[in-house]
């Protein structure tokens, strides 16, 4: 995910009318843009308040909204209490923690009305998707406060089914018709092929329609199902949009096999030559169900014939996180129908590498230095893609950028400094905190330092305290060495 370089980035970043564009790589890869969620509210505030203030009042995430990432699981896991606006600083990447601000006017407000709303999101790299799930605080939420699990409520949760985000832009969740005035949605999204998800919050100021939602009505019987993309071990199912349909339970000679929320299922781990028959069945919001739909047969592909097809060409090729000497890519998996046996990478034209995954990163690199990559699919009879379109991308910046520290300048996640003879390296964006007394810093120099009471300390620090070295187990603050468990003695 590419680092921000602050006004450097301006000429990088465009808003047009189909969303964000980036420069030439697909940083991080989601958000919701309506109704406006708040990083992306400061996209379109930096044309309002100015390229500094709205620095100052979102973060850096006014050039990259999609960037805020964290490990999934939520409310087991994901961001912690009081960064849950920020995903946690996005992985260390942008480190927006300026997003966890809190005040009843802090944020600018988006108009809705209780009842079914729709929230839609923008992909900049459309993943295989598990699900999304939607929370709303509770009444009587306190604005001034942190967000935390406690304020929460689930009010959605748009099951998928592992194929592409982009196949679910849109989703329709209700707002329950208790809430009004200031309110706070969490939408998230879970990414099936790698262990984050997306957080985003948006900010809404609700007004009831003043009308009594009418009684719902049982959801129409599924038509038109139809099987396509076939393989010796996969098959895909698809079927019209069933009137007051909530989501759609699919069914494997007549066992339920899954429950989605859009009009496509991807059933795999088949058997091979292998005739199946599936059946659709609608699900209302008050699980009421509908009729089972025609049924229809799929016989999955053997392997004894001749292998003369290619695989699809791969899509999607983008870099999870690029460094001063690394590219981490990946891409959409093609397919075939007997299978695809592995990848061809190849950098400025030339063959790097092949691989079984859809996933590599590539070391060695120079920095500031812009590479072009393109991958190629080979199926397990040795047919060959055509090769995905070409991703371009550009290093950061090497260790010799490293400067000393200034008070008056701002320095994004990455950014390396010296302060009184030490190494430190900025976490997330900042301006004006002393290196030797924020968290936001991270000491990257070979050295022990004295325990600070007033400042965080990362897990596997260490420090001394009264002649002795401790090394904090988890993230710490103001906890004493010798007197906390955080602490151990090295």
């Amino acid at each position: 995910m590419k680092k921000l370089v602050g006004l450097t980035m301006i000429a990088a970043v465009a808003l047009g009318s189909a969303g964000l564009l980036l420069g030439d790589e697909a940083n991080a890869h989601g958000y919701v843009e309506s109704p406006a969620s708040r990083g992306y509210q400061g996209v379109l505030d930096r044309n309002t308040l100015g390229w500094t203030e709205a620095l100052n009042k979102y973060g850096n995430v006014i050039t990259n909204p999609q960037s805020l990432e964290a490990p999934k699981g939520f409310p087991a896991q994901g961001p912690a209490d009081g960064r849950i606006a920020s995903a946690n600083g996005g992985l260390g990447q942008i480190g927006d923690y300026v997003l966890d601000s809190t005040g009843v006017d802090r944020w600018t407000k988006q108009p809705a009305k209780t009842g079914v709303n729709t929230f839609t999101w923008q992909y900049t790299a459309p993943h295989s998707t598990s699900k999304w799930h939607y929370y709303i605080t509770k009444n009587g939420w306190n604005p001034e406060k942190p967000l935390a699990r406690e304020n929460m409520q689930l009010i959605g949760e748009i099951k998928h089914d592992g194929s592409s985000a982009s196949n679910n832009k849109s989703h329709q969740v209700t707002i329950p018709s208790d809430h009004t005035g200031y309110h706070v949605v969490l939408a998230v999204w879970d990414v099936a092929d790698t262990p984050n998800a997306f957080y985003n919050v948006i900010d809404l100021n609700l007004t009831s329609d003043g009308t009594t939602p009418p009684e719902e009505a049982a959801p129409a019987k599924p038509t038109n199902l139809k099987i396509s993309a076939v393989t010796t071990s996969s098959l895909k199912l698809t079927w019209d949009t069933a009137a007051n349909a909530s989501e759609y339970n699919i069914y494997r000679d007549s066992k339920k096999i899954g429950t989605v929320s859009g009009t496509q299922f991807n059933d795999t781990n088949l058997a091979e030559n292998t005739t199946y028959s599936y059946q659709v069945e609608a699900v209302g919001k008050t699980g009421e169900v509908s009729e089972k739909s025609t049924a229809v047969k799929g016989t999955t592909q053997s392997s004894a014939v001749e292998d003369n097809e290619t695989p699809t060409a791969p899509t999607n090729l983008h870099s999870m996180e690029t460094t001063a000497t690394s590219v981490d890519l990946m891409w959409t998996k093609s397919t075939h129908f007997l299978g695809v046996k592995q990848y061809d990478v190849y950098r400025d034209g030339k063959k790097i590498t092949t691989t079984t995954a859809n996933r590599f990163k590539d070391t060695g690199l120079k920095a500031e230095t812009t590479y072009s990559y393109k991958v190629k699919a080979i199926s397990l009879g040795g047919n060959v893609s055509e090769e995905s379109t070409a991703f371009s991308v550009t290093t950061k910046e090497g260790s010799n950028q490293q400067t000393t520290w200034e008070a008056d300048k701002i320095y994004n996640a990455g950014d390396k400094v010296f302060y009184e003879g030490l190494e430190y390296e900025a976490k997330w964006w900042t301006k004006g905190n002393r290196p030797d007394q924020s968290d936001v810093w991270k000491l990257t120099s070979n050295q022990v330092v004295k325990w600070d009471t007033n400042k965080a300390y990362d897990g596997g620090t260490q420090v001394t305290y009264q002649g002795k070295t401790y090394q904090a187990k988890y993230w710490t603050k103001g906890d004493q060495p010798g007197a906390s468990s955080v602490w151990e003695i090295r």
